[in-house]
């Protein structure tokens, strides 16, 4: 589960799309985007809907999200 901005800008870069080409991915505003990686190392307050559309988009471009005690992310194997 994606949980912090830090973890979506990381997920976001190693996918190497910009913000606006992200939240054209997800089918949200970019401002949506600047405000979650906005909140850093604090945990998202977005909905549970648009956090799941983010995933999504990071996943359809090859971007695992981690939870594994911490957030993390990397790109998936091939």
């Amino acid at each position: 589960m994606l949980t912090t901005g830090n973890q979506l800008k990381a997920a976001r870069a190693l996918a190497g799309l910009s913000q606006t080409q992200l939240a054209k991915a997800a089918k949200i505003n970019v401002t949506t985007i600047s405000a979650m990686e906005g909140k850093e190392s604090a945990t998202l307050g977005s909905g549970l809907d648009t956090i799941k559309a983010v995933m999504d988009a990071l996943d359809a471009a090859g971007v695992e999200i981690l939870n594994h005690g911490q957030p993390g992310v990397r790109l998936k194997a091939k």
